[in-house]
């Protein structure tokens, strides 16, 4: 899920471990990703400081505000 200034990239499985996705799991997922998107910078501090989530930064952005 992307919003204006937040990207939410969620791991559910590895293709080798299962085909798809089923609806019930993928409600699931959607749900998280909805939560994530929706939380407050105090939260997400905290998660990235519990090692809940990882922060990844976007290169090619750095690179144009450098450049």
């Amino acid at each position: 899920m992307r919003a204006k200034d937040r990207t939410v990239f969620l791991y559910g499985f590895a293709k080798k471990d299962a085909a798809s996705i089923g609806d019930r799991d993928l409600a699931d997922v959607r749900d998280v990703a909805a939560s994530w998107m929706a939380a407050d910078p105090r939260k997400i501090e905290r998660a990235l400081a519990e090692g809940l989530l990882m922060e990844v930064s976007d290169e090619s952005k750095s690179k144009n505000k450098d450049g």
